[in-house]
């Protein structure tokens, strides 16, 4: 089934069940008023939602609304808890090649993590407002996953079975503010915003074959200032699967329901060093940064320059025939106030 979150001035939002082609929803007051209700019950509202969905689909309800992805918030609009890896190796790779370092062996077996902000999570059609284009303001495609409760020490195996819905993500970043935090030794805070997720959040068995348990075999598609930016298969090269993101997570600490999990930035190797752009006959890349690693690998300095005031970012995935699966994550960089 698919689930998104109506803006209705309250912090939490309206959950409305969506339908397949997301073009009609229908509120589910009755069940959950907001999605964190209904994650907190899961067992119990599951089969009811899914109910919905079924009879949303057939045609059988009359009070369906029109779906309007401009009026959605992120799935969650707040989330007790929002930790983002890096499952991709081969970004953390580029990262460090373009300042000469090679990356420790325990990274192809221990995966990076760090637990973002998620008290204020952007709208997917929301304007990323930033004070100073100075700062080196970059997108990040990702997949992120939301959980139902996991117990400290969790196996990937348990982890798998706590996975409730799948989404995207635009993991807003700083570039220009990240070197002096990660300096400090404490990791970021201030580089890292808001992130805005897909206005659709889907239940695995939604995705069929595409989704293997593990991790979801689909381009991410980026199409930045109106020309394709990316399409990396979010399935290849993905060295920890969200299963073991999560327990990688739980090692010290239960997650509760309603945690997000994030991929971190998906990128793809293409058979080659560093990857090539969809100009190259590539794939193409998931965020600016990566651009800029490649330029500095090979010219000795970056050209591209990060986003600037007015620059505009959308993220989709689609399934074989072209539907949207999540919606479309469309926004803008404003100078903020």
């Amino acid at each position: 089934m698919k689930l998104a979150t109506l803006k209705n001035g309250t912090r939490d939002g309206l959950l409305v069940v969506v339908s397949h082609d997301l073009s009609k929803c229908v509120a589910v007051p009755e069940i959950a008023e907001h999605l964190q209700q209904a994650l907190d019950r899961w067992q119990e509202t599951a089969p009811m939602l899914s109910e919905i969905y079924t009879a949303l689909n057939e045609g059988e309800l009359l009070q369906e609304m029109q779906f309007d992805q401009t009026l959605c918030h992120s799935p969650l609009p707040r989330a007790y808890q929002w930790a983002d890896g890096s499952a991709y190796v081969n970004h953390v790779e580029l990262v460090r090649k373009a300042r000469g370092a090679e990356i420790p062996e325990s990274f192809w077996s221990d995966p990076l993590m760090y637990q973002g902000g998620s008290d204020a999570f952007l709208g997917p059609r929301d304007d990323i407002q930033m004070q100073d284009e100075a700062w080196g303001i970059d997108f990040e495609a990702e997949v992120a996953v939301i959980t139902d409760d996991v117990r400290m020490g969790a196996t990937p195996s348990e982890a798998a079975q706590a996975i409730r819905l799948v989404m995207l993500v635009n993991d807003v970043s700083l570039r220009g503010l990240i070197p002096q935090e990660l300096a400090k030794g404490f990791g970021f805070f201030q580089s890292k915003p808001s992130s805005a997720f897909s206005p659709v959040a889907v239940t695995p068995d939604e995705l069929g074959c595409h989704w293997d348990g593990g991790k979801l075999n689909l381009p991410l598609l980026s199409t930045y200032n109106n020309k394709q930016f990316g399409c990396p298969n979010a399935g290849v090269d993905m060295t920890f699967e969200f299963p073991q993101l999560i327990a990688h997570a739980a090692k010290t600490r239960p997650l509760c329901a309603g945690t997000i999990i994030g991929s971190g930035t998906v990128s793809n190797k293409q058979g080659t060093d560093f990857g090539s752009a969809i100009a190259e006959g590539g794939v193409g890349y998931s965020c600016i940064a990566e651009v800029r690693m490649i330029e500095t690998i090979r010219d000795g300095k970056p050209s591209t320059e990060f986003m600037k005031f007015g620059d505009r970012i959308t993220l989709e995935m689609r399934d074989d025939k072209g539907n949207s699966l999540f919606g479309l994550i469309d926004q803008r960089v404003v100078k903020g106030s």
